[in-house]
């Protein structure tokens, strides 16, 4: 991809945030593999080289389309451990160290999952080959990311919180703080554990060696997981919930994700008339914002695992609902917003092959770096999605034994005349569904190819892990005369520097089903990169 332009391609495309995962997706893509396989091979590299957003020891989502356009999706959700005692009596939801490690972790069943459909549509490519870019990535090493060296520098203040990351992962000089730029990082431990996978499969994650590995380092770290915790876990796989939009319908994840706020923005915005909005307008603005504060009200108020509690979701995405969402909209008046905030880092991956099949997919270790803990001798760094749960009584996130958490992760799929016509997604939590609102409007509503709409500024609402300030997160490229009108409707303004690391790094492709024309880019604020066959 040329600087400035997206990749482009008749034959097969792969966007990540880190080049070396892209190539080997491409790679995949370039024996005969299909999305599917490609995708697989993608993440598993990005458990290697970006092990402060993803890894193993998280959780994965996956949308997955074939030619025809049909789409379904692998919600990969650790769940609870079943003893959960104490919990409720130390004031908060532990955020980093071992009892952080409350969920167990369905990345890699999400894949195993993702693997057996790719077998049934025809895939060419065995488990171990697809692991095996990642487990030499591990060995012989990589050169860390810019976006690596920036949250370790970002988290020194809380070094000693996260004393298992700064010995691993951080200068093993004592007269620097950081590694230097360009550092080449190995992971043998990790290289080892994915070994053991690409021999025995990926249910040996939960029920074979390495899960015993796992279930004596979480143990002996003093987690409340167990064996029989990682016996348990399963990725689910499901229909993916739709809201029409512009001729077409935007696919994303069922609960316990905030797939279902994307969709209540976007179904909001769909009654207005967004074209005629002048694009990076304060009205354009003020329209995306207004609607992310409905969909996050209801977010707030309803959304926990489904198999707890119902989830009202054909009410929340009904017309009357939506209908009733836009007109508590007014042109010149923000409503006012202290709301609860939810942090957490992920990748985006997404692939498409010349046979039409597509994969828009989100892993996570949850906060940047997870838990902070390195369990046992596996080189797997274990999240803390559970810090999302909620320790009010009667919360429809309130934790429980073997509940899923509340998720912040919705990669999308745009479906028009019977054919998938996008991949979108995100890193940022609450900023995912933020950002994709400002994507989409900018591919849709306005005709952008990817990297222009990427590139163009965007926003974050309320209290940040950069900005405790309950305001309007803009870059300021926004030009000032924007700035001054959503002061003027009564929005509290923060401005951040353009093309800013905080502001989420999605990728997108774009597939016109008259052309076969495939078109990918990735954040340029990321290290990310879009390849084409």
């Amino acid at each position: 991809m040329k600087p400035g332009q997206s990749a482009r391609s008749l034959r097969g495309m792969v966007t990540s945030p880190h080049a070396v995962a892209s190539q080997s997706g491409i790679q995949v893509l370039a024996a005969g593999g299909n999305a599917i396989e490609a995708a697989i091979a993608t993440v598993a590299c990005l458990c290697v080289s970006h092990p402060h957003f993803c890894g193993l020891g998280g959780d994965a989502f996956l949308l997955i389309g074939n030619a025809q356009g049909q789409v379904q999706a692998i919600s990969g959700i650790g769940q609870a451990a079943a003893d959960i005692s104490g919990y409720p009596q130390h004031g908060g939801m532990a955020l980093r160290g071992p009892r952080a490690c409350l969920t167990s972790a369905a990345t890699v069943d999400a894949l195993g999952q993702a693997f057996v459909l790719s077998q049934q549509q025809g895939g060419r490519q065995s488990w171990s080959a697809l692991l095996a870019p990642a487990i030499a990535l591990a060995h012989t090493g990589y050169a860390i990311s810019d976006s690596e060296r920036f949250w370790l520098q970002f988290r020194l203040p809380e070094r000693a919180a996260l004393p298992d990351i700064y010995h691993h992962f951080g200068s093993q000089d004592p007269r620097q703080a950081l590694p230097p730029p360009g550092h080449v990082r190995r992971q043998p431990a990790l290289g080892r554990s994915l070994e053991l996978l690409a021999a025995r499969g990926p249910r040996d994650f939960y029920e074979g060696e390495l899960a015993k590995q796992l279930a004596r380092g979480l143990q002996a770290a003093g987690a409340p997981l167990r064996a029989s915790d990682l016996a348990r876990t399963r990725a689910r796989t499901e229909a993916p919930l739709a809201v029409a939009y512009r001729g077409g319908e935007l696919l994303s994840l069922q609960p316990p994700t905030q797939g279902m706020s994307t969709l209540q923005a976007m179904g909001i915005l769909q009654r207005f008339e967004v074209h005629r909005v002048a694009e990076g307008s304060a009205q354009h603005y003020h329209l995306l914002v207004e609607a992310i504060k409905q969909a996050f009200l209801d977010r707030n108020r309803y959304l926990g695992d489904p198999e707890f509690g119902a989830v009202p979701l054909a009410r929340l995405l009904s017309d009357a609902h939506l209908d009733a969402g836009a007109a508590t909209i007014r042109p010149d008046q923000a409503l006012p917003w202290p709301q609860p905030y939810q942090s957490g880092d992920t990748v985006y991956v997404g692939t498409a092959d010349a046979m039409g099949n597509t994969v828009s997919l989100l892993a996570t270790v949850y906060y940047d770096w997870g838990s902070g803990v390195l369990v046992g001798d596996t080189g797997i760094l274990w999240h803390n999605r559970g810090a999302a749960f909620s320790l009010e009584p009667g919360h429809p996130n309130c934790l429980a034994p073997g509940k899923r958490p509340f998720h912040t992760l919705n990669p999308g799929m745009y479906r028009k005349q019977g054919r998938v016509q996008l991949l979108y997604g995100t890193q940022g939590s609450d900023g995912q569904p933020q950002t994709l609102v400002a994507l989409l409007t900018r591919l849709i509503d306005y005709g952008m190819d990817p990297l222009q709409a990427l590139a163009r500024p965007r926003f974050l609402l309320g209290k940040t892990f950069s900005d405790s300030q309950d305001a309007l997160k803009l870059e300021d490229d926004v030009p000032e005369s924007v700035v001054a009108a959503l002061r003027q409707c009564g929005h509290r303004i923060s401005l951040l520097p353009a093309q800013n690391a905080l502001m989420g790094h999605p990728g997108v492709i774009r597939l016109d089903p008259q052309s076969g024309l495939i078109m990918g880019a990735h954040d340029p604020r990321s290290d990310g990169l879009a390849i084409g066959l």
